[in-house]
């Protein structure tokens, strides 16, 4: 057991007794050598990271081309329509929760990088709105995809209160110092009935019981907050919400997450970030061996997911009534 400066305490209870369950730097796009230190609450078992990076020094961690651009890039339009296809888990667990509200408004996704899923959720552009900190990414929402794009944080949205009938967040708590702050921003944003749907590496995976520090999910040192599923449905009620339905598999991010843990030197967006030096011959065999390991993925990672510990978890939730 360690104590650590009051500083750097818990953001859920404030407790300072942590216990160190691994420690490790950055394996996929080696922006850093930095050790870092996943750690566990001793108050209320929270996973985070220490010490967390100052706010100055995020942004070395994020690498330009952290997204795909299918207009500039040959094997990135390759890409695309593998990632379409797998996309059908997330458009389809969107369109239910659509189905199950009564709200009318815009659907507006928080990260929406290059807004492939907001083009595949196949409504018009007038009902669809994407957020991204990088102005990059917008630009290639907006270039390629034709989605409505804007660069800011959700907690000074342009949007007016109300005007949302479905707020979606894929992979986006875990980088934020402050979680609650967006629910808290998406909550005012909900029209009556509204619904959210979020998603996040789920910390109590077999994955991380077996790989620790190598699996993929804890994605050092750009996740600051390791979720449980008990932790994403505590922090939705103390927002206000009111948890509905939990998916605990994502076929376009568990068995690639899966694959990434195993061989990281295979990763596509990994080799393009470090930007290595690779004839077109290489890249093409290292991008079919990932693709071949993703697909023998598959399988474990389906039975890890209806044990109930999937390597991710998709929750909708609504305001409490």
């Amino acid at each position: 057991m360690t104590i650590v400066p009051q500083s750097d305490a818990c953001p859920a209870c404030g407790a300072t007794e942590v216990v160190t369950l691994c420690r490790g730097t950055d394996r996929i796009f080696g922006t850093t050598t930095d050790t870092f230190y996943v750690v566990e609450c001793k108050g209320c078992r929270l996973l985070r990271l220490y010490p967390w990076p100052k706010p100055y020094e995020l942004s070395r961690y994020y690498p330009p081309r952290y997204w795909y651009d299918p207009s500039a890039d040959p094997s990135d339009r390759l890409a695309e329509l593998w990632r379409r296809l797998v996309l059908r888990d997330h458009v389809n667990f969107v369109r239910k929760a659509l189905a199950n509200s009564r709200a009318r408004g815009l659907v507006l996704d928080v990260g929406c990088g290059g807004g492939l899923f907001l083009r595949e959720l196949g409504l018009a552009n007038n009902e669809i709105v994407g957020f991204d900190f990088s102005v990059e990414a917008a630009g290639v929402a907006w270039r390629t995809n034709g989605v409505p794009a804007a660069c800011g944080s959700l907690t000074l949205p342009p949007l007016r209160s109300g005007s949302c009938r479905l707020v979606t967040m894929f992979h986006v708590l875990e980088h934020l110092y402050d979680p609650a702050s967006y629910l808290d921003a998406a909550r005012q944003l909900l029209a009556e009935d509204g619904r959210l749907v979020i998603q996040v590496p789920n910390a109590a995976c077999w994955q991380f019981l077996l790989l620790g520090e190598a699996w993929n999910g804890i994605d050092i040192p750009r996740h600051l907050v390791n979720f449980r599923l008990q932790d994403v449905e505590i922090l939705l009620r103390e927002c206000g919400y009111e948890p509905l339905r939990v998916k605990h598999f994502s076929m376009r991010d568990n068995p690639a997450g899966l694959a990434t843990s195993l061989a990281p030197s295979l990763d596509p967006m990994g080799r393009r970030v470090r930007e290595l030096a690779e004839s077109g011959r290489t890249r093409l065999l290292k991008d079919f061996a990932y693709f071949g390991l993703m697909l023998a993925c598959i399988p474990p990672t389906l039975i890890e997911a209806l044990c109930r510990a999937g390597s991710t978890v998709m929750v909708e939730a609504r305001v409490r009534r």
